[in-house]
C-alpha cells in the first residue's frame, strides 16, 4: 500500500487483519504484507464480553496511515452480540459491547462496525424477537453523528434461528429499524450461498445482488465480506474457504465486482491460510478485479 499509488480502485481488497500486540504496528505491518487495499479488525475479544480502552498512540498512528494511504478500515464486533436473545443478561451486554465497538470505531476512523444479525433465541417467535432488536439497537443507532461509523448488518448462514440469512429478511430488519440513516448492509458471501442463494451460473451473483438492492435500496450496501464456501449452497454451514477453492468458485467474484450495486464497495477476506493464504486470496481477488 503505497501513499503514491493512484486513487482508490473500483473494489479496494484487502483482508481481516490480527492486531494483538498493536493496531498500527502488528495489524498494518501484516495488512502491508497482504498488499491489502482495505483492512478489518477487532477492537475487543470477538468471543467475549470484555470491552478494552485501546492504546491512543496506536490508535491514532493507524488512524493516520489509513488517511495517508487511503485505506478504508472497518471493526467486526464480537460474535456473541444478539439483539435477538430470550436471555436479559445477554442483551444488556450485547448493548454495551456493541456501543465500545462504535466508540473504538469511531476513535481509529473505521468507516464501519459490522455486526452478526443474530437470531431468536429460546423458542420464541420471530417478530417478538425483530421487535427487541427495535427497542435496543435503535436507540445505538440515534448515537451516532455524522463522524460515527455506520452500523452495518451482517446476515448468517441461516443456522438455527436466524433473524436474517436471505436477501429479504434484511427487509424487516431494516423496517424494525426505520432504515435508519447510519444502517448499512456488510454482504457475506459464504453466508449468503450457504442460507441458499447460489452464486454461481451465469447470473447467480447478479440476481442475488439484484435482490438485496431490491430489499434495502440503493447505496446501502457498505461492505463485501468475500468468502468462498467449503459448503454446497443452502447447506447452512459457515465454513469459509479460499477464493476459487470452494463451491462458489471465482467466476462469481469477478460478475460480483462488475454490478452496479458494488460500486466502490470494499472486498474484505475472512479465508483460511494465514498470511501466505491471505496474500494469495487478496492477489486472487485482484486479478479477478482488472481482468
Amino acid at each position: 500500500m503505497n501513499s503514491q499509488r493512484p486513487g482508490p480502485s473500483r473494489n479496494p481488497v484487502g483482508g481481516h487483519v490480527p492486531v494483538a500486540g498493536g493496531l498500527h504496528s502488528v495489524g498494518l505491518a501484516y495488512a502491508h504484507d497482504l498488499k491489502a487495499e482495505t483492512v478489518q479488525v477487532f477492537v475487543a475479544n470477538p468471543r467475549g464480553w470484555a470491552t478494552p480502552a485501546g492504546d491512543p498512540r496506536q490508535d491514532e498512528a493507524f488512524r493516520a496511515a489509513c488517511a495517508e494511504e487511503s485505506i478504508p478500515a472497518y471493526v467486526h464486533a464480537p460474535y456473541l452480540i444478539n439483539f435477538g436473545s430470550h436471555t436479559e443478561a445477554t442483551v444488556q451486554r450485547s448493548v454495551e459491547s456493541l456501543r465500545h465497538s462504535l466508540r473504538r470505531g469511531r476513535a481509529i476512523g473505521a468507516l464501519g462496525v459490522v455486526v452478526h444479525t443474530g437470531s431468536a433465541t429460546g423458542g420464541r417467535e420471530w417478530s417478538v424477537a425483530l421487535k427487541q432488536v427495535r427497542e435496543y439497537l435503535l436507540p445505538l443507532l440515534d448515537e451516532l453523528t455524522d463522524d460515527d461509523p455506520f452500523l452495518l448488518l451482517e446476515s448468517t448462514a441461516g443456522q438455527g434461528a436466524s433473524l436474517c440469512s436471505r436477501t429479504w429478511d434484511f427487509g424487516p430488519y431494516f423496517a424494525a429499524l426505520d432504515a435508519h440513516p447510519k444502517l448499512g448492509v456488510c454482504l457475506d458471501t459464504c453466508h449468503v450461498f450457504a442460507a441458499g442463494h447460489d452464486l454461481t451460473g451465469p447470473d447467480g451473483m447478479r440476481r442475488t445482488l439484484d435482490l438485496l438492492v431490491d430489499t434495502v435500496g440503493e447505496g446501502r450496501l457498505k461492505l463485501i465480506h468475500a468468502n468462498d464456501s467449503k459448503d454446497v449452497a443452502g447447506a447452512h454451514k459457515d465454513r469459509h474457504e479460499n477464493i476459487g477453492a470452494g463451491h462458489i468458485g471465482e467466476d462469481p467474484f469477478r460478475a460480483l465486482m462488475s454490478h452496479p450495486a458494488t460500486e466502490g464497495v470494499p472486498l474484505v477476506i475472512e479465508t483460511p491460510g494465514g498470511r501466505e493464504g491471505h496474500a494469495a486470496d487478496v492477489a486472487r481477488l485482484k486479478k479477478l478485479r482488472d481482468s
